[in-house]
């Protein structure tokens, strides 16, 4: 196994721990920001998953500079993307911090773009991440961040930096699921 793909497993192998540190009870303290309170353990948790998001352009730099881009990185770089991000929708769910139907939304767009690659793969073609995917994993993972970092208030705008980077997210995530779709329609005209 690549040095890729070795990167993107250790992706995977995060979730675990960010589920821990965010969803048992530890009473770390909370940090003082001005008016602002945080939660160390989610802090620490924002850090597990801001790293272990960073590692999905880890794992394309080293694939596309050395050339060690594969089939198996195609499928799991998007694959650990996924179950990072819903991991994270989930406990945002959890934790009452966004609604149900957001997480639903995001969640089903990948279950859908996932059989869709696996309707793909049939016919021997590995799709790789689109700049539409790209954009709509990186808006989710500001969104997400800023969630568990408790939306520290930036006193000069008028709204949540969370709540519109959400939007924002949901947004891409609905775009770039259409265009997924729209660009391998013929698919289904050829599966059995």
């Amino acid at each position: 196994m690549n040095l890729p793909n070795k990167i993107t497993i250790s992706r995977i192998c995060l979730i675990p721990l960010f589920l821990a540190v965010m969803l048992i009870p530890f009473d770390w303290g909370v940090w003082q920001l001005g008016d602002h309170e945080l939660p160390v353990q989610h802090f620490a948790g924002a850090a597990i998953f801001i790293f272990a998001s960073a590692t999905d352009w880890v794992d394309g730099y080293y694939a596309r500079k050395y050339d060690l881009v594969t089939n198996l990185g195609k499928f799991l770089d998007p694959l650990a993307d996924k179950l990072l991000v819903s991991a994270a929708l989930v406990t945002l769910v959890d934790l009452h911090y966004i609604y149900a139907w957001v997480a639903i939304l995001i969640i089903t767009r990948e279950f859908a773009v996932t059989g869709l690659r696996l309707l793909l793969a049939e016919t021997g073609e590995v799709s790789a991440a689109k700049m539409l995917g790209k954009i709509k994993m990186w808006t989710q993972v500001i969104a997400i961040s800023a969630y568990l970092l408790h939306d520290v208030p930036l006193h000069w705008l008028p709204f949540s930096l969370a709540d519109v980077s959400m939007a924002v997210a949901v947004l891409f995530t609905v775009l770039s699921g259409w265009d997924y779709f729209a660009k391998n329609k013929g698919v289904f005209a050829n599966s059995k």
